[in-house]
């Protein structure tokens, strides 16, 4: 079966994989929007995590089959770890909650999802990586899964073990002749370089008509290769590609700063959760699997639409709060504590916001490393962040702080703004 999709053009599903995309769990990914409420600041951002997870496959593959044909990989482990690596990807976001991430917040406990012990530590609210373990070990689409990939060797375990980066004592990942490939596999879903970045920055960037998310991705692909390290695999990418990953960083980096941070979608994040903290219980996220399936976007609307609650109604109606100043973490002549106490005094109604950016890094120090640079002459290899000057550079966030106000009290809000900052108050 193929897939016509706008960013990568034909997509190929295996008769593997089409109960798995047919399955309501998958389908679901319908109705849950890919950005949240960004279509309000950018109207073609419509798109899912549906496309998403369909796109991010199909990069999956692309990533797999350059590495592997670099490889000495046998025959029947290409076919088993490509095979697992799209099930991964294709997988990875079944667990997101309505508008994304904004959910998160009233998610239950993470013990309450009754995950086994070696999936991580029970404690705190669950997150949707949680809720897409729970769906793969735990739910209608668990045997599914098992008896489709049985054939390959591949169990559900294996499958969460690539999404999560943790696997059961005593269950061998993927090893083909003597090497563990499983930190590669890993590093391909969730990574410096994963199939998941690496679709979603370009689907954003194109559904909300920006150009930062753009990279090459052609090159990259040309450079990739597998490396040993430690009886290992590790995803490593030749020196000659280093500008283009450089690219690839800066790329997200801007598209955090442009798109994902943008005013206009946290401050409506910021209202979600204010309705959440204000009505509890009005709309739930339920921890079973089957209820599960009817937590989207759409429920979460028709609730909202049927709300008295103050914040639910100023999102249903679009009537947010106005941004009336920004600062960075370069501006120095303003004080975030003395406004807000200023603004509180005239009696104006505000919220501010911090939103950091940063470079991030999916390994600790000692971990094995999810890319490293290959050094064909010497042999060496340098884990990524040590090798690329943008880790030092953006090595301190980027810091966004953001005063809004009610919308009926912006001009009141700017003149006192303006004279505590000076030249910071938005036009």
């Amino acid at each position: 079966m193929r897939i016509r999709d706008p960013i990568h053009g034909s997509i190929t599903v295996t008769d593997d994989e089409k109960p798995i995309i047919d399955s309501r769990f998958f389908q679901r990914l319908r109705s849950v929007r890919q950005l949240g409420f960004g279509d309000l600041a950018f109207p073609g951002a419509t798109h899912t995590r549906h496309a998403h997870s369909l796109g991010a496959m199909h990069v999956a593959s692309r990533l797999f089959d350059a590495v592997a044909s670099r490889s000495s990989l046998t025959e029947a482990s290409r076919e088993r770890f490509r095979a697992a690596v799209r099930l991964a990807v294709l997988c990875h976001d079944l667990g997101h909650m309505p508008l994304s991430h904004a959910s998160e917040s009233i998610a239950p406990q993470r013990s309450v999802l009754k995950l086994p012990a070696w999936t991580g530590d029970d404690s705190g609210q669950a997150s949707h990586e949680d809720f897409t373990a729970k769906l793969l070990l735990d739910s209608s689409l668990t045997p599914i899964l098992s008896k489709v990939y049985a054939r390959h060797g591949i169990t559900p375990e294996l499958i969460a073990g690539l999404v999560t980066g943790r696997l059961p004592a005593g269950v061998e990942g993927f090893r083909d002749g003597g090497l563990d490939w499983t930190p590669l596999l890993r590093a391909l879903v969730s990574g410096e370089l994963d199939a998941d970045r690496m679709d979603y920055l370009q689907r954003d960037s194109f559904y909300t008509g920006v150009n930062y998310g753009r990279y090459d991705i052609e090159w990259i692909l040309q450079n990739l290769r597998c490396a040993e390290r430690d009886g290992r695999a590790v995803l490593a990418l030749s020196k000659a590609a280093v500008f283009a990953f450089e690219d690839f960083l800066l790329s997200r980096y801007h598209m955090f700063l442009s798109v994902y941070y943008h005013h206009t979608s946290v401050s409506f994040d910021w209202m979600l959760k204010r309705y959440y903290e204000e009505a509890p219980g009005e709309f739930e996220i339920p921890a079973d699997p089957d209820a599960f399936l009817w937590c989207d976007d759409v429920s979460l609307w028709t609730t909202l639409r049927k709300s008295k609650n103050r914040w639910a109604e100023r999102i249903v109606t679009r009537k947010g709060f106005r941004r009336v100043a920004q600062f960075t973490e370069r501006d120095t002549d303003y004080d975030m504590a003395e406004i807000s106490k200023a603004l509180d005094v005239a009696g104006v109604e505000h919220f501010t916001l911090e939103s950091r950016g940063v470079l991030s890094r999916y390994t600790d120090e000692g971990e094995t490393p999810s890319l490293c640079v290959h050094d064909s002459a010497s042999g060496r290899l340098t884990e990524v962040s040590a090798y690329t000057p943008l880790y030092q550079r953006f090595a301190g966030a980027v810091l966004l702080s953001r005063i809004f106000v009610r919308p009926d009290q912006v001009d009141i809000a700017r003149p006192l703004v303006a004279k505590l900052t000076g030249a910071h108050a938005d036009e």
